[in-house]
């Protein structure tokens, strides 16, 4: 599939922002969020994961990763990414997001047993 075909005005807008005064870790989950709207969970997990080495933090980009590895086939990985942003919001008080998470897991697990 050719990439370029695919590519939104928001992911064109938003790329362009890269390496730029405006880069930083919310630059980089809203890419992950529109790759992932995009159809593209590789590349959207790539972004989220960019966006978590600037912070660890950030529960939303925890719980679109998980969402992206799932979509990607990566079991595994999202449990790991579900679990830890899990810990992560309850650490910082954000209930809702761990409430998500929780139950994304839980889904993840009861739809692929081995997870």
């Amino acid at each position: 599939m050719d990439s370029e075909q695919t590519l939104s005005p928001n992911i064109t807008r938003l790329e362009k922002l890269l390496d730029g005064a405006h880069d930083g870790a919310l630059l980089r989950y809203a890419l992950g969020n529109e790759w992932l709207k995009a159809g593209h969970a590789a590349k959207a997990a790539d972004y989220l994961r960019q966006s978590l080495a600037l912070d660890p933090s950030a529960s939303a980009a925890w719980k679109l990763l998980g969402k992206a590895l799932s979509a990607n086939g990566e079991t595994a990985a999202a449990v790991e990414a579900f679990t830890q942003g899990i810990t992560v919001a309850t650490s910082h008080g954000d209930i809702q997001a761990a409430k998500e998470m929780t139950v994304f897991l839980r889904r993840l697990r009861r739809d692929t047993p081995l997870a």
